[in-house]
């Protein structure tokens, strides 16, 4: 390994999925850009909806992801930015009001109203993994975003909570901490992806991002350029894959293997003269089969999937108040006929989100599947940014969280 390579400072997503672990290595350019030089991917065996159910198999993955990575950045990879899922997720929002001490705004003061904001009462078995704030009040005036320096009595935070299960997330730290790495932050996944796929505009006007993955379908609505609520449905590409091998009596590979080619979740898109060969299980015959009848097994399941996102769109009480509409993102986006099947049941206009503002391998990465891995390592930049102190891939984790609680609590 060059001397140059060790010099300059890596960032690593690492996006653990049900289907697929994505290991996306960025590297900081002279000019303090990120710049995409690796990525690997393996399939993933050890999870179900988003949750590690094997830890041995997750191991394994993500040891393959990481050396393939490792190998096409030129680089030793230390510590990774982790991304979560699963329906133990549950968000909320609260706020916390505290008093100026020296009538401006300092940034103590907005550790302290942050801290205010996420003192509530959570289940034991629940952790917080996120408090994003959405906006501040100073002495009732509204609308603020950045409190920093400006005068007043009394400062009040509106922010966004999201919880995960405590497990779960030490299920995740301890397959990462396995492979020899150290994890520097684990995170939300349709946040990540909302990093890499949208945009300041559509955030301000108000955006639905959809991330339709393998075992879980995770969402995230922004309006105002905040994030407002986020969901996890546990309805994905799998339960399609999952579909088509029980109707057409094929084994699951090879359901898949139909799915990404063939399927479309639009039964009108689908010509009834256009045959597909189906493989038999075990040792029976293939047969064919047109695919307008794999689109009607398809077809169904998208449907399901898509009134569930639009009944928990209106539980949350934005729907009216997303602008810009649909943005779906994800491996099972890619499908054609989704984007139809998705204005039919919104109507709202529907847009497929890829990875944006990148440099380096972009013409690899600007595909929805990479959207969670891109976002995982955009959402490290930002934090590395705002914070050079967190730059300690070679500082062990247990430091770290000690160090943390010094600082938060004397």
């Amino acid at each position: 390994m060059s001397a140059e390579s060790e010099k300059r400072h890596h960032i690593v997503g690492l996006d653990i999925g049900t289907n697929k672990i994505a290991a996306i290595v960025g590297e900081i350019s002279a000019n303090n850009e990120l710049e995409i030089i690796g990525i690997g991917t393996y399939l993933s065996h050890g999870l179900k909806k988003g949750v590690v159910v094997n830890i041995e198999s997750t191991v394994f993955s993500i040891q393959k992801a990481i050396e393939e990575a490792e190998l096409m950045a030129g680089c030793e990879i230390k510590s990774v930015y982790a991304g979560i899922a699963g329906s133990h997720i549950s968000s909320l929002n609260s706020h916390g009001i505290v008093a100026i001490r020296d009538r401006e705004v300092f940034h103590q003061d907005i550790d302290r109203v942050i801290d205010a904001a996420q003192a509530m009462a959570i289940p034991a078995d629940q952790k917080i993994l996120h408090v994003l704030p959405q906006e501040y009040l100073i002495d009732d005036q509204e609308g603020i975003k950045e409190p920093l320096g400006m005068s007043g009595v009394r400062l009040e935070a509106k922010v966004h909570m999201v919880t995960g299960a405590v497990n779960a997330a030490q299920n995740i730290e301890k397959c990462v901490e396995r492979c020899g790495l150290v994890v520097n932050e684990i995170i939300l996944e349709q946040l990540a992806s909302s990093y890499s796929v949208l945009t300041s505009d559509e955030r301000d006007l108000g955006v639905c991002l959809i991330d339709i993955g393998g075992g879980t379908t995770d969402i995230a609505i922004f309006t105002g350029g905040s994030i407002r609520h986020t969901a996890v449905i546990p309805i994905a590409g799998d339960q399609v894959t999952n579909d088509i091998a029980m109707a057409l009596r094929t084994p699951t590979q090879s359901a898949e293997e139909i799915k990404i080619k063939y399927a479309c979740a639009l039964t009108q898109l689908a010509k009834p003269e256009e045959t597909i060969k189906i493989p038999g299980a075990g040792d029976k015959a293939s047969r064919d089969l047109s695919r307008q009848a794999l689109a009607e097994v398809v077809e169904p399941r998208y449907e399901e999937l898509f009134g569930l996102v639009q009944s928990e769109l209106r539980r949350s009480g934005y729907e009216d108040m997303v602008a810009s509409g649909i943005v779906l993102t994800g491996g099972a986006s890619k499908i054609e006929g989704v984007i139809e099947l998705a204005e039919e049941v919104f109507h709202m206009p529907v847009s497929i989100g890829m990875p944006k503002h990148l440099a380096g391998l972009k013409d690899i990465v600007r595909n929805p599947v990479y959207a969670t891995g891109v976002g995982l390592l955009q959402y490290g930049y930002e934090l590395e940014k705002e914070n050079p102190s967190y730059r300690h891939s070679e500082r062990n984790g247990l430091i770290k969280r000690v160090s943390d609680w010094f600082k938060n609590n004397f």
